[in-house]
């Protein structure tokens, strides 16, 4: 069965545009014009991916995104016309997992969709028993894709969790910020490394008991980052 994405752009032509060139893919596409339609759409058709403009009516590409993210881990792609770093790191905060700022290639913007849905099946096809890792205060459920406390489930972003895991599962290893792009995202951001760095400020605000003194996730100065145990 063909995935379903879900298209959010206030701009006819590009919307149309979009539809289109995922259509000649193989997806299956639906679309909204506003932020209103666009959760609409999102709750009746419940789509495998969501292409959402940070720009919109009605409601803001970033409050949709917001309120996607609470009911629900389906991937999200922000695309947006601003080009601050401010704006993409908003959208990285408030749980998109990729961003594209127009104009963009149609080939580039269908490269990332597939690598976000190789990553996906890559998470749920864990080999071998599920894992439950201890990290103090909290566990690391890797099989069952959860941060656990108490044994109650913690809200987490499906990517902070993908780079969580693969830090987990190379303990001592030490990942410039590109390699964690091209391992947990899947695909080259062409120096996009804030993206990282976004992600790890937030998983340390989540598993680290202090996360101006990082237990778990270290830095690597000049380098990138290294998951290590308390010794």
């Amino acid at each position: 069965m063909a995935r379903t994405i879900l298209v959010v752009d206030d701009e006819p032509t590009l919307r149309e545009t979009l539809v289109d060139a995922l259509e000649a893919d193989g997806f299956r596409v639906i679309a909204a014009a506003d932020g209103r339609e666009a959760l609409t759409r999102f709750r009746a058709e419940r789509p495998d991916l969501v292409l959402l403009d940070l720009m919109l009516p009605e409601l803001s590409g970033i409050e949709v995104c917001r309120i996607i993210r609470a009911e629900s881990g389906v991937p999200i792609v922000m695309l947006t016309a601003k080009d601050s770093e401010i704006d993409k790191v908003v959208g990285l905060e408030l749980g998109a997992d990729d961003y594209v700022t127009k104009p963009f290639s149609l080939r580039e913007l269908s490269a990332r969709i597939r690598a976000l849905f190789r990553r996906a099946e890559q998470a749920v096809a864990i080999d071998g028993p599920p894992a439950v890792i201890d990290l103090g205060t909290v566990q690391a459920d890797l099989g069952g894709h959860r941060l656990l406390r108490d044994g109650e489930v913690l809200p987490i972003k499906p990517k902070a969790f993908e780079l969580l895991a693969f830090l987990i599962r190379h303990p001592g290893q030490v990942f410039t910020r590109d390699q964690l792009l091209e391992h947990v995202w899947g695909y080259d951001y062409g120096g996009e490394t804030r993206t990282v760095d976004v992600h790890v400020h937030w998983l340390r605000s989540r598993i680290e008991p202090d996360p101006a003194n990082p237990a778990f996730i270290h830095t690597v100065r000049g380098v990138g980052y290294v998951f290590r145990r308390p010794t």
